[in-house]
């Protein structure tokens, strides 16, 4: 098994840090870029084992910290740096994205282990939405799974009052229940959003899809109602579903994870996504 992480640099200031990991063959592998979600980070809970477990499969798997999420090269664990937080926005994560795709897909370190014309996105959470929308726009991709995928960037925005306050104070804070801190979004967040409404248009990036896919959800998320599986499901054409009996938003993982081996509905998340992108198309 080998394991290496590093940076790469990406269109916003921010350097973008990122872990491989494979098993070396004889063949070039099929590539699984994985994207996080919101206050996540690629070394949260036991996403390393799920990275394992795909190398284990035959797969060269990536996952990478969105530039802005708020964590550092030195500290990628958590949020010391709460000012890049605020000013993430989606148009970034996107950019983001890319950048590591055109990594992939260019001469780098481990060209000779990649199989760059087998480009496969798994997104979680936000990050499922994220993998969605550059799905549309990006045709070296040719396989998509999303993880308890969000369906809509809009209404996870205040409203009313609340929306008048955040454009008059030019800050809100959402409380983060597992570090206790307060964690800032700036107003450019939302006027980025606005700017980019129809980039950001899940109905309209669902039509336009001809690649498989694949939306995984449990049927107990507390996070990404079941409704927004559903919409995902009902608004797409030859798109497939697997629902996950009683598991939660996070697949029964939590942070940090100490177990040697994953839940048993983290582990059928990974079967279903591997036995997915092993089908032929």
């Amino acid at each position: 098994m080998q394991k290496k992480e590093f940076s790469i640099q990406g269109k916003h200031q921010k350097p973008i840090l990122l872990d491989v990991v494979f098993k070396e063959t004889h063949k070039p592998l099929p590539v699984v870029v994985f994207c996080h979600g919101y206050k996540g980070f690629k070394d949260w809970g036991a996403w390393h084992l799920i990275a394992e477990e795909f190398a284990e499969a035959g797969f060269f798997f990536l996952k990478f910290n969105f530039s802005h999420n708020g964590g550092t090269p030195e500290q990628p664990i958590d949020f010391p740096d709460l000012e890049a937080f605020g000013n993430d926005n989606y148009s970034k994560q996107m950019d983001d994205l890319g950048s590591v795709i055109d990594w992939l897909t260019t001469k780098n370190e481990f060209s000779n282990f990649i199989l760059a014309e087998d480009l496969n996105l798994i997104g979680h959470s936000r990050g499922g939405g994220i993998a969605l929308l550059k799905t549309k726009e990006d045709h070296r991709i040719k396989k998509l799974i999303t993880w308890a995928g969000v369906s809509n960037f809009q209404y996870r925005f205040p409203k009313g009052k609340a929306l008048e306050e955040w454009k008059e104070k030019g800050v809100y804070y959402v409380k983060n229940g597992r570090t206790k801190e307060n964690m800032p979004h700036f107003y450019q967040f939302y006027e980025d959003y606005l700017a980019n409404k129809n980039r950001f248009d899940f109905k309209e990036a669902l039509k336009e899809l001809k690649i498989p896919y694949l939306f995984i959800h449990g049927t107990a998320d507390e996070a990404v109602k079941n409704r927004e599986a559903e919409f995902l499901f009902d608004q797409s054409k030859g798109a497939k579903m697997k629902w996950i009996a009683g598991a939660n938003h996070v697949f029964s993982m939590k942070h940090p994870w100490e177990k040697s081996n994953l839940p048993l509905e983290a582990s059928e998340l990974v079967k279903a996504s591997v036995d997915f992108l092993n089908e032929k198309s």
